[in-house]
């Protein structure tokens, strides 16, 4: 597996504005449709922090999109390139992120973030704006529904209802497993949401998060704390 050094990029906004600003003038490129790419594979991505130390861990891992099985992992640690504040996580995360997908030995079809795509105050969540900046196809699959409201869904797997914002529908709740919480799926770049779904639900055959989620969290936590053994 290949750990390479994150780099915040020249020019990476520092301030609220400033990236307000840059989330205003890429969410003009959000292409929200389309079915992604072939099959193949599938790749999941998340980070993990240490705030005291100021440490950011990412991890990019590639499954098999038919076996689940790993096909290829990278991870990347480094400085935290933005501070923490709802709703800009994306500036914090995305930096570590691309520098994970870069280390990849293939290139790495859909991906899956642990976070949100549309469904955001800005319709413009890490999915998104991942997408936007690498081209690649993305959605997003969050462990909660972040200030958006929606119906419970159905009992079995499979049953969904739309996320809301108002009226708006920003995104899907959705069983992935009988009687278990939903998570909530969102377009990112170059998908819709039904093809989102559909691939959310082939990532979870037994547990309630994808396999793309489970595997890249557990990876970016352990490089984490290899990082802060070493520092």
């Amino acid at each position: 597996m290949t750990t390479v050094t994150v780099r915040t990029p020249a020019g990476w906004p520092t301030t609220e504005d400033e990236a307000r600003a840059v989330q205003d003038e890429l969410r003009a490129r959000v292409r929200a449709g389309g079915s992604g790419p072939p099959p193949g594979v599938v790749t999941g991505v998340d980070v993990a922090y240490d705030d005291e130390r100021d440490l950011v861990a990412a991890a990019a891992v590639v499954l098999d999109a038919a076996t689940l099985d790993v096909v290829a992992e990278a991870t990347a640690v480094g400085g935290v390139a933005f501070p923490y504040v709802p709703g800009l996580l994306a500036f914090r995360e995305i930096p570590a992120v691309r520098a994970a997908l870069d280390a990849l030995p293939c290139p790495p079809g859909l991906v899956v973030c642990d976070g949100y795509g549309l469904a955001h105050p800005r319709r413009f969540g890490l999915a998104s704006h991942l997408g936007v900046l690498t081209g690649l196809a993305t959605i997003g699959v969050a462990k909660n529904p972040f200030v958006f409201t929606y119906d419970d869904p159905g009992a079995p797997r499979g049953s969904a209802s739309p996320l809301l914002a108002g009226t708006e529908e920003v995104g899907r709740a959705l069983r992935t497993q009988d009687g278990v919480k939903p998570v909530f799926v969102s377009v990112g770049h170059r998908t819709d949401l039904d093809d989102a779904c559909a691939q959310v639900l082939a990532l979870t055959p037994r547990h309630r998060l994808p396999e793309t989620t489970r595997r890249a969290d557990g990876l970016c936590r352990r490089a984490l704390q290899d990082a802060i053994t070493r520092h």
